[in-house]
């Protein structure tokens, strides 16, 4: 049944829908086809598995929920023209909800499923989206060692110089009352020092009043050798702080607002340069890291007619002076040279969905783009930006990070609670379970791999893993 979905949805978004009754032709319509619309429509549908907490996959049953309907309203949603449950009728809140099986056959993809309301008639489309099932193999050509650190883990970045591992996490929505900076040991994940960050700027709302702000909650983070520190970005005050890396002093905090939504850092130490993501903007801000002190910023233009570049995550090639940059709002990588920090290219990701995740193969150039809402790695030509490959690795597909001594690239799936591993022709060479809410990947540059989850409250769902190859 959804075989062909995406073939056959495409004219089914445009069909006109009403009463229930998809309209064949001209000749069958009439006066009495078109009943009042519902003028105060604000109706929508969304899709969940019935099993808590894990992905739709083909065979799988969902779980359909509706809001915003008149109550006692009708409601039917179809699959092109075919119901996929019993029709439905709001209750007195304007909710209604009801569970359909996928074909074991369903074809992986998000499928725009029509939603039909009668008496007043509305119609709109919502989107389901079925995850791959991806195989669990490969586990026992890897040695892999977990370590409990935290809640909320976040991101993590490797110190050639100390031998040493910097993980962030954060813990809840604002005000953030529980974060810290650890510092663990690369080979043993001991944690060595942790450090939770100062107490953040009081919050004021719309109306003046001012409540408790947090404190600065650390999100990305990356290291600087040359100077010894850690620089971490603080999302929800909008900015970023510069720690030392032995004690985990704090050396420099940036007032609130100077990178908003600030997501990744990463620095390149030959040229005194760190580089931030400012999330739902089109600019990465360039920091010198000797002073520190904001040195530019850097604005990228979609090639999207009418759309906003939204900068996401970084991946820096230093040796090339290369930054790659990804689009989560236009499934577009920029390419920039961190010589004149100016952007040399901006590539589409064709196959990619709420793109958010990159990485790099200095070798040959190409660009590998984690794909949210398409679940899966499409690999680039980072010259033609043609599409070399186009992998499905698991539900959630976050981050990736290439390891340039195995030629594989590592891939946090956190819907599925996977690390995927492809080679780099986008070939699956394994897949590990048991990481929940895997969150982030990032490499030592030799070999050596690590990733954290953030699988809740329970210790053993909070870890950091170091991952490398069997000789």
């Amino acid at each position: 049944m959804f075989a062909n979905t995406q073939r056959r949805l495409r004219s089914a978004r445009v069909a006109l829908l009403c009463g229930g009754a998809l309209l064949l032709s001209a000749s069958a319509v009439s006066a009495q086809t078109f009943p009042a619309p519902d003028k105060a429509d604000d109706s929508s549908v969304s899709f969940a598995s019935a099993t808590q907490g894990q992905p739709i996959l083909p065979g799988s049953e969902v779980v359909a929920r509706g809001e915003g309907f008149q109550p006692g309203q009708a409601v039917q949603i179809l699959h092109g023209t075919t119901p996929v449950a019993d029709a439905l009728t709001a209750d007195a809140e304007g909710k209604v909800e009801t569970r359909f099986t996928l074909p074991a056959d369903a074809a992986v993809g998000v499928h725009p499923l029509v939603v039909i309301a009668a008496a007043p008639y509305g119609a709109t489309v919502s989107d389901l989206k079925i995850s791959p099932s991806v195989p669990v193999t490969g586990e026992d050509r890897f040695d892999i060692l977990r370590g409990q650190a935290t809640r909320g883990l976040y991101q993590s970045a490797y110190s050639a110089k100390n031998d040493a591992l910097f993980v962030t996490s954060a813990v809840g929505r604002p005000p953030v009352r529980q974060s810290e900076l650890l510092r663990m040991n690369a080979d043993t994940l001991a944690i060595e020092a942790r450090v939770t960050p100062a107490a953040a700027p009081a919050r004021r709302n719309a109306a003046g009043e001012t409540s408790d702000g947090g404190v600065f909650a650390v999100y990305g983070v990356g290291v600087d050798d040359a100077h010894d520190t850690v620089w971490v970005t603080q999302s929800r005050q909008n900015t970023v702080a510069v720690y030392r890396q032995s004690d985990l002093s704090l050396l420099r905090q940036f007032d609130p607002g100077t990178v908003n939504h600030a997501r990744d850092v990463v620095v390149d130490s030959s040229q005194n340069k760190a580089y931030v993501s400012a999330t739902f903007e089109p600019e990465v801000v360039v920091f010198d890291t000797a002073q520190p002190e904001v040195a530019r910023r850097i604005t990228i233009t979609s090639r999207q007619r009418g759309e906003r570049f939204s900068a996401a995550s970084l991946s820096m090639n230093a040796a090339a002076h290369r930054l790659y940059v990804v689009s989560n709002s236009t499934n577009e990588v920029a390419v920039i040279d961190t010589q004149t920090d100016t952007v040399l290219k901006v590539l589409p990701v064709p196959g990619a969905r709420s793109a958010i995740g990159v990485s790099h193969d200095p070798q040959t150039g190409r660009i590998f783009v984690a794909a949210q809402g398409s679940d899966n790695i499409v690999i680039l030509d980072g010259e033609t930006g043609a599409v070399v490959a186009d992998t499905a690795v698991g539900a959630g597909t976050l981050n990736v990070v290439f390891d340039p001594t195995r030629r594989q690239a590592f891939v946090s799936n956190r819907g599925s609670s996977t690390i995927a591993v492809i080679d780099a022709d986008g070939e699956l060479v394994a897949n590990f379970d048991g990481a929940p809410q895997a969150n982030h990947v990032s490499t030592d540059g030799q070999g050596v791999i690590f990733a954290v989850t953030k699988g809740g409250e329970q210790d053993d769902a909070n870890t950091v893993w170091r991952i490398q190859a069997r000789r």
